[in-house]
């Protein structure tokens, strides 16, 4: 059986194709700069290789159609004829608080999305597009949606309440919702695998950091708190986005400026962050170079970024108590020692250390390593985050009727026997280049 999942982002659409009875990707990929111009599809079929291939898509549905054409392709795809396809997976970034868990999607959930769509303007609106779309394109299969906010759900009041008038959350749902549910989920279950211990059981800080940034907290294995809020704009430093930051300044710069307030809104999100700071960047890498060669700003940037992520881990490790671990995932989160050491710097008092030898080594999308210090009392990991899985999970287990809410349902990825085969393939071929890669590959009780 194989399942296609569907990430449609604003201007991007990644997507994967897995086959359930063997456990592997038999392609994935992503479409980007769709509805921008220049669109072009990076390609992955097992066997096959890699391939960019460029056609313009001006809107989401171009795209989906792109990729169902390039699944098929006899060349360079994986699927004879798309009846292969039994379900299709989607990624939802808000489902408010009427969706605690993913559900199949019907016209009355459609159009329910479509209401939310003011909680996540950025968001909802290309992940409805892409719905829409691969209905058309596959109109007979199951399509399922799995909600970002869904993990979140189990905050308490204390925490997703705002100091705003209550009539707003009754009559708007203002209130926090949190985002990177998927991920968290996912890195919270390897977190506990990693542990040895119940899921049920664990006490954690966990650290999403891509271009989009969250924290989460986590105790006795749900969410209780985290860092985004109605919409992804508040929290952490972000690629873009501003995160924490007084109210008040987007009505003084309406004066200051003579903004209007949607161009505030653009600002906020797309013009602030790390880009806000630097002036130039959102990659990190791009970041640390420039830094490395005496540019002040992307030093700054640096410093901000990472001492705000080290004010959440000491917020959260009060909210929770005790906790086990620490945990990094998401394109930076896996891939920038240099962020993660200055976030964790002085911590010990907390009970965090890292080693920064171990630290320095962990730069891999192929294996969970631990990078916890001599003498730590809390365990640091840092785990390649796997939302697709998520989402081809809950997705089969929809087909087949015995999905549930997490704390009543067990993913293949919580076996201590769990292995990804492509990300252990490229593992190989990595620890041949660097064989230290071997000291600090996390393992299982």
């Amino acid at each position: 059986m194989d399942i296609l999942t569907l990430n449609c982002g604003s201007s991007s659409v990644k997507y994967q194709l897995y086959h359930w009875n063997s456990r592997e990707v038999l392609a994935n990929g992503i479409v980007e700069r769709v509805t921008i111009g220049g669109s072009f599809i990076n390609h992955y079929a097992k066997g096959k290789g890699r391939v960019k291939r460029e056609r313009e898509c001006p809107t989401h549905k171009e795209a989906v159609q792109l990729i169902t054409e390039t699944l098929l392709d006899p060349e360079i795809g994986a699927l004879k004829d798309l009846t292969e396809i039994k379900a299709v997976g989607h990624r939802m970034v808000h489902g408010g608080e009427k969706f605690a868990k993913s559900i199949i999607i019907n016209e009355e959930a459609l159009n329910t999305f479509k209401e939310l769509a003011d909680l996540a303007p950025l968001h909802n609106p290309p992940n409805i597009t892409g719905i829409e779309a691969a209905k058309k394109v596959l109109p007979d299969v199951p399509h399922c949606a799995v909600m970002d906010t869904a993990w979140h759900q189990t905050m308490p009041e204390r925490a997703y309440i705002y100091g705003l008038p209550y009539e707003w959350y009754e009559k708007y749902g203002v209130r926090r919702y949190g985002f990177h549910g998927t991920s968290f989920l996912y890195v919270a279950k390897r977190t506990a695998v990693l542990l040895g211990k119940d899921p049920f059981e664990t006490n954690l800080v966990l650290l999403h950091i891509g271009n989009g940034v969250s924290a989460n907290a986590v105790k006795n294995g749900i969410s209780i708190d985290t860092s985004m809020g109605l919409t992804p704009l508040e929290g952490l430093i972000m690629g873009t986005r501003a995160g924490d930051h007084d109210a008040a300044i987007g009505y003084y710069m309406i004066k200051k400026e003579g903004l209007k307030p949607e161009e505030v809104e653009k600002i906020l999100n797309k013009k602030s962050g790390v880009l806000g700071i630097s002036g130039r960047y959102t990659d990190r890498r791009d970041v640390l170079e420039a830094a490395e060669k005496g540019d002040k700003r992307c030093r700054l940037s640096i410093e901000v970024e990472s001492y705000r992520l080290k004010k959440y881990i000491g917020a959260y490790h009060a909210a929770v108590g005790k906790i086990d671990a620490v945990t990094f995932t998401a394109g930076v989160g896996e891939m920038s020692p240099a962020i993660r050491a200055k976030a964790l710097e002085g911590l010990e008092s907390l009970g965090i250390i890292i080693d920064l030898k171990k630290n320095k080594l962990s730069h891999t999308r192929n294996a969970e390593t631990d990078i916890t210090g001599k003498g730590s009392r809390v365990r640091v990991f840092v785990i390649p985050t796997d939302e697709e899985l998520v989402m081809t999970e809950d997705t089969y287990a929809l087909l087949k009727g015995n999905y549930d809410i997490h704390t009543n349902f067990t993913y293949s990825f919580q076996s201590r026997d769990y292995q990804n085969k492509e990300r252990a393939e490229a593992l190989e071929e990595e620890i041949k280049k660097s064989p230290e890669l071997k000291k600090i590959l996390a393992s299982i009780p």
